[in-house]
């Protein structure tokens, strides 16, 4: 089949590309950017296999040519954010063109409106998955796995590293471009830690401040506080796994990170920043912020022995309260989370053999939890990352119930208008 890869020069578009010549029902490639420098160098890079590529320039601002790429693809890989601008677009194309998709979006709310177009999708008889990547996409899978083992399933998080051990490097060359201004993924993120977020409370959708602390005891012995992010798995996990007590993802994060990180929020939500100015600061630190940082480190609960990225969901099973775990068995010796460009594209990948073998979810716009295998998704990723890289799912009896910051503890921040 002919895959179009939108966004294909870029750092996770091109792990996408690599791993996508190597699957056997993929016929060609084309990698398409806006920068053609960029796709030329992709194409050339993973040239000579039994995959032709093709660079290919594509601005997706550009109807006219985003519809005739997208007609020349059987299924198309989109790595182009932000995806509040770009991903319905994309999406609602490739529909039009009877194209298959998959892209890696890590924002709620054009996740929402992307599964909203389930019913247009089933009538073009396209399969689409939105979310696909390390945090949403694996992070699902794990959910689901976790959530297996629950007769009814009460509250359910997933959880991603930030600065603590195996979590990859947060340093400037990732959260600033080669010419110094601030990365997509950066900025998403600080869009993701101010205003409000959506989350999951007594079972209901509900809005919050983010970097609530939410204080866990896992199976294992292992404990600690983690804080709420603005991220897809929430709204997805509660369509499909119907949690009737409260779903949030969650950062696992050091106190001084995570006091620096609601320095910015507080001064994004007072107007003194925007998302591009704080991503900006965030990259390289001011003493100033730093210096108001510095006694707010002392009152944040760390992340204790809480491992670096996992699902955990409580519930009932035979009667009686349980909590299951799902989390990789060995971060140390595994290569994921790591890079970050390796743990979106190489998930992403995976999904696509999934749709091209026709053993994905029917035609329609689909969450990773509900398009996928878990099993085979995640026992594919683990032989990708060695020994540690196996899924380890552990049972205990909940010793008490999550510590969570309720909403009359602090007045809710406004959500900026895009």
């Amino acid at each position: 089949m002919r895959v179009l890869a939108l966004g294909g020069a870029g750092a996770m578009g091109a792990v996408a590309v690599r791993e996508a010549v190597r699957l056997p029902r993929v016929s060609r490639v084309v990698v398409a950017d806006r920068d053609p420098a960029a796709a030329e160098a992709v194409a050339r890079r993973w040239a000579g296999g039994r995959v032709p590529l093709r660079p290919l320039r594509v601005d997706v601002t550009d109807a006219d040519a985003l519809r005739a790429a997208l007609a020349d693809a059987d299924v198309v890989l989109n790595t182009v954010g932000p995806y509040y601008r770009f991903g319905a677009r994309v999406l609602t194309a490739a529909i039009e063109t009877g194209t298959h998709y998959l892209d890696v979006c890590d924002d709620w709310e054009p996740t929402l409106r992307m599964l909203e177009a389930d019913g247009a999708a089933r009538a073009a008889g396209v399969r689409a998955v939105v979310g696909m990547g390390a945090s949403p996409g694996v992070s699902n899978l794990l959910a689901a796995r976790a959530a297996r083992d629950l007769d009814a399933v009460h509250d359910l998080y997933t959880a991603w590293p930030v600065d603590v051990p195996h979590a990859g490097t947060e340093d400037e060359a990732l959260l600033l471009t080669p010419d110094g201004r601030p990365g997509a993924a950066a900025v998403h993120w600080m869009e993701q830690i101010s205003g409000t977020v959506a989350v999951i409370e007594d079972g209901s959708p509900a809005r919050r401040p983010p970097l609530r602390p939410v204080t866990l005891a896992l199976p294992g012995g292992r404990s600690g506080t983690a804080y709420t992010v603005g991220h897809p798995e929430p709204v997805t996990l509660h369509r499909a796994l119907r949690p009737t007590g409260d779903a949030a993802c969650l950062m696992v994060v050091t106190p001084g990170t995570l006091a620096y990180l609601d320095v910015l929020r507080r001064d994004i939500d007072a107007g003194r920043l925007t998302g591009h100015t704080a991503a900006a600061d965030l990259a390289r630190p001011s003493a100033a912020r730093a210096l108001r940082s510095w006694p707010r480190s002392a009152a944040l609960r760390g992340p204790g022995t809480l491992p670096p990225f996992f699902a955990v969901a409580t519930g009932i099973r035979d009667g009686r309260p349980r909590t299951v775990l799902a989390r990789f068995a060995d971060l140390a010796d595994a290569a994921f989370p790591g890079d970050m460009a390796e743990a979106t594209g190489v998930p992403l990948a995976l999904g696509l053999a999934q749709v091209l073998d026709g053993t994905a979810a029917g035609p329609g716009v689909h969450p990773p939890e509900t398009a996928f295998d878990p099993d085979r998704l995640l026992a594919e990723l683990a032989r990708r990352q060695g020994p540690g890289g196996a899924v380890a799912v552990e049972h205990a009896a909940p010793a008490r119930a999550p510590s969570r910051l309720r909403p009359g503890g602090r007045r809710p921040g406004p959500r900026r208008r895009r």
